[in-house]
């Protein structure tokens, strides 16, 4: 049974199931994206790569889209990692979606840049020139979007405006994220990390959240 709520802009759908959860959001997605096909050749789309989004992931599969207008992006990297190592975000999000469809373009991050700064400016540039019709959210455990982490010292409007950057990652993400992405000891866990910021995040015309 799916239970739905309304609060100002914030539209909020509760299922019993992941499963069912992720059948609803995929309709409801893939219709969204139908529909701005009908009024724009293209339609740009950041993906999280996180176990909330596999369901989801799965039933968009599913959908008739013409993914040969979608230009696909993803949300972060560990800097450092293998980008077709399993745990790497590029790597989740091309086994589950990437090499299943043909899109228009995949945008990966480079996790092996030479220059982090640099690829974060590339990869800004690119969300300029394609600035996103929906992010799909997977949210943190500390309530981290991206790798971006609760800044309680920042106003709304700072963090509204944080930009696609290199950061350390928070030791509490290190410890539940990272660990249990990657496995093994925390000290081998990487210490680096690629997000988009939160600008990137909330400039898009629709942002759909999977908890």
């Amino acid at each position: 049974m799916v239970t739905r709520l309304t609060k100002g802009r914030l539209k909020v759908t509760i299922s019993e199931t992941r499963a069912e959860l992720g059948e609803v959001a995929a309709r409801e997605v893939g219709a969204y994206i139908r529909s701005l096909l009908e009024t724009k050749p293209e339609v740009n789309i950041i993906f999280a790569s996180a176990p909330s989004q596999n369901d989801f992931l799965a039933n968009l599969l599913l959908e008739e889209i013409d993914w040969s207008r979608v230009n696909a992006f993803h949300m972060d990297e560990y800097i450092g990692i293998d980008p077709h190592a399993p745990q790497a975000f590029g790597q989740f999000l091309r086994d589950r979606i990437f090499s299943k469809k043909t899109f228009k373009s995949v945008n990966y991050i480079d996790s092996k840049a030479a220059d982090p700064a640099a690829e974060c400016e590339r990869y800004a540039g690119l969300l300029r020139q394609m600035p996103a019709d929906i992010v799909f959210l997977g949210i943190g455990e500390n309530g981290h979007l991206a790798f971006n982490e609760p800044q309680p010292e920042l106003t709304a409007e700072q963090f509204a405006q944080l930009p696609t950057r290199v950061l350390d990652i928070h030791p509490e993400t290190r410890a539940t994220n990272c660990v249990g992405d990657l496995g093994g000891a925390l000290e081998d866990m990487p210490r680096k990390c690629v997000t988009i910021g939160m600008k990137e995040i909330l400039g898009a015309r629709k942002l759909r959240l999977g908890v």
